[in-house]
């Protein structure tokens, strides 16, 4: 029987009412909320059960509300005996693995995430920079018009998500060239992202520098399950070298691929993507279509789920 990876949702997955319906059901869940409430100071809950989704796109309340909303789905699952072989999550949702891998504490894991989203909001002005999905192209090919076009500025792979799928950030009028060069060079589509900073790009220096030191005044304890980094996409090797890939990761590219290859090649044949959201789920089928794809963001995506894990 092959091993079970568990993925973590990312920015970008969240919505008004994300995690309602296991803390209502769930007192494990609640207690997750609970917990998230105490450690941040103010009602995260409330934010992720009712909005507004204004609130919740706010880069420092989204990061700490996905990843309560992922620990509540971790934990719900937990409590049917499931465990993770080997864990990884996109970009935020690699804090989610850390805790689901032991190596963080829940609570402490919030608080800096909160303070992650601020840093990553403030480092680059608003209008400054931006980022875009080019679909249809492989990484090499966007990688080398980057470099082409670093003389109208900064841009930069950052997410290499599945094949065919790979984000660029950097300067508008950069990301600008970029795309329109990648659809000489046969992208099918250049897609602007609606985020309000250019992730994991150079440009975000600033709060990577801000990080280290939060990070600092974090305890990191023994792996109970491997971690896959999305820095070099492989398994990490000892936990004392979190704190440098955490800083690392902020402005470095995802290479969430990767990430999954290396599940693959550790013998993960079963996904269960916990958090709000499926996107994950969309890449692993691009990268491997003969895994098998679960999900856990509610009572029914539970219940389908475990007994799915139950009878393998």
């Amino acid at each position: 029987m092959g091993k079970i990876a568990f993925l973590f949702s990312g920015q970008g997955a969240q919505f008004a009412g994300m995690g309602k319906d296991l803390s209502e059901n769930m007192d494990i869940c609640e207690k997750v909320f609970e917990d998230a409430d105490n450690s941040l100071g103010f009602p995260i809950s409330r934010m992720c059960f009712e909005g507004p989704q204004e609130e919740l796109n706010k880069t420092e309340n989204t990061q700490p509300a996905i990843l309560t909303t992922s620990i509540a789905a971790l934990r719900a699952l937990e409590s049917f005996g499931i465990k993770a072989d080997i864990t990884a999550g996109l970009s935020l949702g690699e804090y989610s693995a850390l805790v689901c891998s032991g190596a963080m504490e829940f609570k402490e894991a919030v608080a800096l995430v909160k303070k992650r989203g601020r840093y990553m909001q403030e480092a680059v002005p608003e209008g400054v920079g931006t980022m875009a999905a080019i679909i249809g192209l492989d990484y090499i090919t966007v990688k080398n018009v980057c470099e082409a076009c670093k003389t109208s500025g900064v841009v930069e792979p950052s997410n290499v998500n599945c094949p065919g799928q790979i984000v660029i950030g950097g300067e508008v009028k950069a990301v600008e060239t970029a795309c329109k060069i990648l659809k000489e060079k046969g992208a099918r589509r250049a897609i602007k992202l609606s985020v309000s900073a250019p992730f994991h790009t150079s440009m975000l220096k600033p709060a990577a520098e801000k990080l280290e030191l939060e990070l600092k005044k974090i305890k990191i304890k023994e792996f109970s399950i491997p971690v896959v980094t999305n820095v070099t996409g492989e398994i990490i090797k000892s936990s004392r070298d979190i704190k440098a890939l955490l800083k690392k990761q902020v402005m470095s590219t995802v290479l969430f691929e990767k990430c999954i290859n290396t599940m693959l090649e550790a013998g993960a044949d079963t996904f269960v993507e916990i958090g709000p959201g499926k996107v994950l789920s969309g890449f692993v089928k691009r990268i491997d279509r003969k895994a098998t794809l679960l999900n856990v963001q509610d009572v029914d995506s539970l219940k389908n789920t475990v007994e799915v894990l139950k009878n393998r």
